[in-house]
C-alpha cells in the first residue's frame, strides 16, 4: 500500500477537496501528464500518494512537455467546462483562501475570459479596495477587447489543468508529476503561460518538447502575456502589492493604453 498524504483545511469551502478530486481524475488521460492518484475523497480532505521529491531532468521535463501536449488534446466540451463528474463553479488560489472559479459553457475563448476571469476578479477587486476606479476602467477596457474576439485563435477548447505554476509540479525520481489542479476548458496557451509567470526547471525543454509535439499557433509568445493577466489580477486581488500593477501592465498590451 503507498504511503499517503491527507490534504485538509477547516477553512476551506464546502466541496473543495471532491472539485479538486474531479481534476484529478479526468487530467489522468492516457499518455498525458502524470498527476497524483486520488485514493481517498471526503467533504473535509483528500488523501493523495507521498511524492518523494527528486532534482528536476533534462528527461523528465520533455516528457512533462509531451504529456501535457496530450493531455491538452484530451479536450473539454466548452471553455470554461467543469471536469466529468463536477456541476457548479470550482475554486482557485490558496487552500487558505481559494477564491470562486466560474464554470460553464463558453462557444469562444473571447467572452469566456471576460465574462467568467477578468469581470469577476475586477468586481471582487474593487469590493476589497485593492483595484482603484482607474484601475477598473482599463481592465474593463482589456475586458471588451477580448469579448469582442479579436484576439482569439480559433482553437478548440483543451483539458487544462489550470494552476500550473512551479509549486505544482513535483519531480519525482520517476517523472514531474501534477498536482492541485483548478482543472476546466481553457486554451491550452494558459497553462503555459502559467509555467512561464513563476518558471519552472529546464523550461525551455517542456516547451521545445510540447512543440515538437503539438506545434503551437503563430505567435504565442506575444500572447504570453494575455494569458498572464488573469493570474496576476488573482494574485492581485488576494495579495495587493506589486501585482496590481503587474496586471494592469499586462492588460494595457492588449489594449494599448497605458496602466494608469
Amino acid at each position: 500500500m503507498p504511503r499517503r498524504y491527507r490534504k485538509s483545511s477547516v477553512s476551506a469551502p464546502p466541496g473543495y477537496f471532491r472539485w479538486e478530486a474531479a481534476g484529478l481524475g479526468w487530467l489522468a488521460v492516457d499518455d498525458g501528464a502524470r498527476v497524483a492518484e486520488v485514493l481517498g475523497v471526503g467533504e473535509d480532505h483528500l488523501e493523495l500518494p507521498m511524492l518523494d521529491d527528486a532534482p528536476a531532468t533534462p528527461a523528465h521535463a520533455e516528457a512533462l512537455g509531451r504529456g501535457l501536449a496530450t493531455t491538452h488534446a484530451a479536450g473539454a466540451p466548452g471553455f470554461g467546462a467543469a471536469p466529468e463528474g463536477w456541476s457548479g463553479d470550482g475554486w482557485l488560489g490558496p487552500l487558505s483562501e481559494p477564491l470562486p472559479l466560474p464554470l460553464g459553457h463558453w462557444d469562444a475563448w473571447g467572452p469566456f475570459l471576460a465574462e467568467a476571469r477578468v469581470l469577476p476578479l475586477v468586481r471582487l477587486g474593487s469590493d476589497r479596495g485593492v483595484l482603484d476606479p482607474a484601475a477598473v476602467t482599463a481592465l474593463e477596457r482589456f475586458a471588451a477587447v477580448v469579448a469582442g474576439g479579436a484576439l482569439d485563435t480559433g482553437e478548440v477548447p483543451s483539458r487544462l489543468h489550470g494552476d500550473l505554476w512551479s509549486g505544482n509540479v513535483v519531480w519525482t525520481p520517476e517523472s514531474a508529476v501534477l498536482i492541485d489542479p483548478a482543472a476546466h476548458g481553457g486554451h491550452r496557451e494558459a497553462d503555459l503561460a502559467m509555467l512561464l509567470l513563476f518558471g519552472a526547471p529546464h523550461l525551455d525543454r517542456v516547451l521545445a518538447a510540447y512543440d515538437e509535439a503539438a506545434p503551437l499557433t503563430d505567435g504565442w509568445r506575444d500572447r504570453v502575456l494575455l494569458h498572464q493577466v488573469h493570474p496576476l489580477l488573482l494574485h492581485a486581488v488576494l495579495f495587493g502589492g506589486s501585482y496590481v500593477r503587474q496586471s494592469l501592465d499586462a492588460a494595457s498590451r492588449y489594449t494599448g493604453g497605458s496602466r494608469s
